[in-house]
């Protein structure tokens, strides 16, 4: 590929990258600073000082053109028209992070919300969102065994390395029985279609979900439904992710407001490249000051400047003032404490944030909490 100006520096350093959002990174000469991004199929370095563009879409090539000239609509600039991506993680599950979200959505009126907890979505029982629209999501591909071409010979459950395919099937008028794939211990790798010499074998992208565009009481929702035992978690968050900042330009709100998974896994990786701001919310035990110090890394791995909150913090005072002084160490800005009230169930029974269902107690803490997050924008 041929690269003009600072393109190859970035080509370089950053052309073996693949499947990454929009992120500020900085050259080693301190001079050009770049977004490195995927939309859709094209990835694309673009240079602010530089002012180029390298893409590559199938086997095209783009050189040259300085960004803003005919031709660049399709990039997303990072610095202008793109909605600001608030998330909320965690690094364990159980910490209060849904809760947190749903008040956040309650206060901050004119927001898109995005459920990136794919695995084990939970934001819709408190939103009672309305479906609008629901699409099919396809993570990969599956093989499937047609039993009135199979010839039993066993080629395939020879390669298959994942013990999926079983000599079980139903016959026909060659043989008695045939193989099926198991469709739970299936990896999706192929090999049994390729290699099989009857061609008895179908290798078709499979359903492993579905993503909802919704309407709530605070604003649109979009949200997903990950099948049983499936994967590519990521590639689902990313599709999330994806429409709710379309739904943000389209109706001009500046701000996604993401509920991530926790952990530090792909999911999460996916739900805070690229993200302006997240916050990290915790609980005062050894466990949540373990994982906080995990997804911290993460966080700052990706570039993503991070806030603390601890939840429930009086339920143990000493291990709270650990986790925030872990925090300033890694140079996180500790958003606020929320302490245990009762009233969370209530309102969650209530099929509401703990905002709406109170003015005192622990909403009290949220909303300053919020107060600290709005502002984090620029801190």
């Amino acid at each position: 590929m041929r690269v003009e100006g600072h393109g190859q520096a970035l080509l370089d350093l950053y052309g073996p990258i693949r499947h990454v959002f929009l992120d500020e990174v900085k050259l080693p000469d301190g001079n050009v600073s770049a977004f490195i991004g995927l939309e859709g199929n094209r990835e694309a370095v673009v240079a602010k000082k530089a002012s180029c563009i390298v893409g590559r879409q199938g086997h095209n090539e783009r050189v040259g053109r300085p960004v803003g000239e005919p031709g660049n609509e399709g990039i997303v600039n990072h610095m202008t028209g793109k909605p600001k991506e608030l998330v909320v993680i965690s690094g364990k599950g159980g910490t209060g992070k849904t809760s947190i979200v749903a008040s956040f959505a309650a206060l901050a009126e004119k927001v898109v919300l995005a459920d990136c907890d794919v695995d084990a979505a939970d934001l819709h029982l408190v939103l009672e969102p309305r479906i609008m629209r629901r699409e099919a999501f396809s993570g990969g591909k599956r093989p499937r065994i047609e039993s009135s071409r199979c010839t039993a010979c066993g080629q395939c459950a020879e390669l298959c390395r994942f013990d999926a395919i079983s000599f079980d099937g139903p016959g026909n008028a060659r043989v008695s029985r045939t193989y099926r794939v198991d469709p739970i211990a299936c990896e999706g790798c192929g090999v049994c279609a390729w290699f099989c010499p009857a061609s008895a074998i179908t290798f078709a992208p499979a359903v492993n979900g579905e993503w909802y565009v919704s309407e709530t009481r605070h604003g649109p929702m979009v949200h997903a439904k990950l099948g049983i035992a499936e994967e590519n978690s990521g590639k689902l968050v990313s599709t999330v992710r994806k429409e709710a900042g379309a739904i943000a330009r389209q109706r001009g709100l500046g701000l996604v407001l993401i509920d991530g998974s926790p952990g530090i896994g792909c999911p999460v990786i996916a739900s805070i490249t690229g993200a302006d701001l997240v916050l990290i919310v915790t609980e005062p035990t050894l466990s949540g000051l373990h994982d906080l110090g995990r997804v911290a890394d993460v966080a700052r791995h990706f570039g993503v400047m991070g806030l603390v909150c601890v939840n429930k913090w009086d339920l143990n005072p000493d291990v709270t003032a650990d986790i925030e002084h872990q925090a300033q160490e890694r140079g996180l800005r500790v958003a606020g404490r929320v302490r245990y009230d009762r009233a969370v169930t209530g309102a969650q029974i209530h099929k509401q944030s703990v905002v709406e269902f109170q003015q005192d107690g622990c909403a009290e803490d949220v909303r300053r909490v919020w107060d600290v997050v709005r502002h984090g924008w620029s801190a």
